[in-house]
C-alpha cells in the first residue's frame, strides 16, 4: 500500500474517532415539584456525565417550594399570611425577597393590574384551592373584600424583612414561584458547566444554548380554544438564551347566561379581566418576569 493512502486511511480513522468523541448527548431529567411536572434537557459531549444532578434540582426545587408554597402549613409564606399584626418586621429568605423583588417592580409596571395579594378575590370566585360550584359574588362582598387587596399594603425593607401595613393583608406568589424556580434550576445547571439545555416546570420554560443537532430550542404554544388537546401546537416559537411563558383564559372559567368569567382577576375592580384576549405568551431574559 502506498504511503498516501496509509495517511488517508489514518486521517479517515481519526476523523471517526473525532465524530465519535465530538458526539452530542441528549438527557432527560424528570419529575414533579409544586403540584406540576418539570423536564429537563440537557445536552452534554459524549464524556460528560449528568450523574447525581437530578438530586442537586430536586433539593433546590424542596427549598423553594417549603418557601413559597401556600399548602404547606410552616411555609415561610403560610407563616407570613398567618400574621396577624400590621407593623411587624418578618423576616424572610433570600428566595422570598429576590421575588417580593420582582413582585414589587411587576406591580408598578403593570399598573396594579398584576398585584399578589389579590388571591381573596381568587378563592370568592371559586378559583382557589377549595374549589366550589361557580357563581357570581355579589358586587357587596367584592366591595368590601377590595381594601384587603393591594400589594403596597406590604413594605419590603432591606436586606431581608416585611412589614404588613393591613394585619390581613395576605400573599400568593405562585404565579412568580414557578418562574423563579424555572430561573434557579437553570442557574444550578450551569454552574454544574453545562451550556446547553432546557428547563421547564409546569410550562414554564428557559432555554439555554442549542439543542444536540446545534438548532435553536423549539417551544410550542398550545391552541387556545377549550376542547384542544393539550398537545394541540398552535404555534412554534424559536428561543437561545431566553425564558418564555403562556397563560390565558381558555381553560379554568366557567360560564353563566352566556358569559365567560375566567380565573384572570383583576384586583383593581374585583372581577375577571374581560378584554377578549384569550392567551398571552411572554419572551424575556428570565423566567421569573416571563411567568
Amino acid at each position: 500500500m502506498k504511503t498516501y493512502h496509509k495517511i488517508i486511511i489514518v486521517i479517515s480513522l481519526l476523523s471517526a474517532l473525532t465524530g465519535l468523541c465530538e458526539a452530542k448527548r441528549k438527557h432527560l431529567i424528570e419529575g414533579r415539584t409544586m403540584g406540576t411536572t418539570y423536564h429537563i434537557k440537557v445536552v452534554t459531549d459524549a464524556a460528560e456525565s449528568v450523574k447525581g444532578l437530578k438530586e442537586k434540582i430536586d433539593r433546590r426545587l424542596a427549598q423553594i417550594n417549603r418557601v413559597f408554597s401556600t399548602y404547606v402549613k410552616d411555609s415561610e409564606i403560610s407563616r407570613f399570611n398567618a400574621l396577624n399584626r400590621a407593623g411587624e418586621k418578618f423576616q424572610v429568605s433570600d428566595d422570598f425577597m429576590h421575588v417580593m423583588r420582582t413582585a414589587r417592580d411587576i406591580h408598578r409596571l403593570s399598573e396594579g393590574a398584576w398585584d399578589g395579594t389579590v388571591n381573596p378575590l381568587v378563592d370568592l370566585w371559586g378559583f382557589g384551592p377549595t374549589r366550589r360550584e361557580p357563581r357570581m359574588p355579589s358586587a357587596d362582598v367584592i366591595k368590601t373584600l377590595l381594601p384587603q387587596i393591594g400589594f403596597e399594603r406590604i413594605q419590603i425593607i432591606e436586606p431581608n424583612f416585611l412589614v404588613k401595613k393591613l394585619a390581613t393583608v395576605t400573599l400568593d406568589l405562585n404565579a412568580i414561584a414557578k418562574g423563579y424556580a424555572v430561573d434557579e434550576v437553570s442557574r444550578l445547571v450551569t454552574t454544574k458547566g453545562f451550556k446547553n439545555y432546557l428547563v421547564e416546570i409546569g410550562g414554564e420554560v428557559y432555554a439555554a444554548g442549542v439543542r444536540a443537532d446545534g438548532k435553536n430550542w423549539r417551544v410550542g404554544i398550545n391552541r387556545p380554544q377549550k376542547d384542544a388537546a393539550f398537545n394541540a401546537v398552535y404555534k412554534v416559537v424559536s428561543i437561545y438564551n431566553q425564558a418564555f411563558a403562556t397563560s390565558g383564559d381558555y381553560r379554568n372559567f366557567f360560564e353563566i347566561d352566556g358569559l365567560r368569567y375566567s380565573h384572570v382577576i383583576d384586583p383593581r375592580t374585583g372581577y375577571p379581566v374581560s378584554n377578549g384576549v384569550v392567551s398571552v405568551s411572554i419572551i424575556a431574559d428570565n423566567c421569573t418576569l416571563a411567568d
